[in-house]
């Protein structure tokens, strides 16, 4: 669990709600755009953050691609939901 953000969400259990995409250089799908983790700069991942109250989670992905590695672009097909309680 994280330290409560009063401009974040959390789940039922106080665990933070996050949204991330997987971001393609077109659509081959071959190039995957990952950025350096803020936590472990040794390790890269993919764009994403917490979810900002009332935002949905495909929005969320969208805003934190574009703070975190500065890109826009256009939001594709779910690849899943993912949960991981550590």
């Amino acid at each position: 669990k994280m330290d409560f953000s009063p401009t974040l969400t959390y789940d039922g259990d106080g665990y933070k709600k996050r949204a991330a995409c997987l971001c393609f250089r077109n659509e081959s799908e071959e190039e995957v755009l990952l950025v350096s983790s803020s936590r472990h700069p040794d390790r890269w991942i993919v764009p994403g953050g917490g979810m900002e109250p009332e935002e949905e989670p495909n929005v969320a992905a969208v805003r934190e691609v574009c703070e975190e590695a500065g890109v826009k672009g256009t939001l594709g097909r779910l690849v899943g939901i993912f949960e991981n309680r550590k």
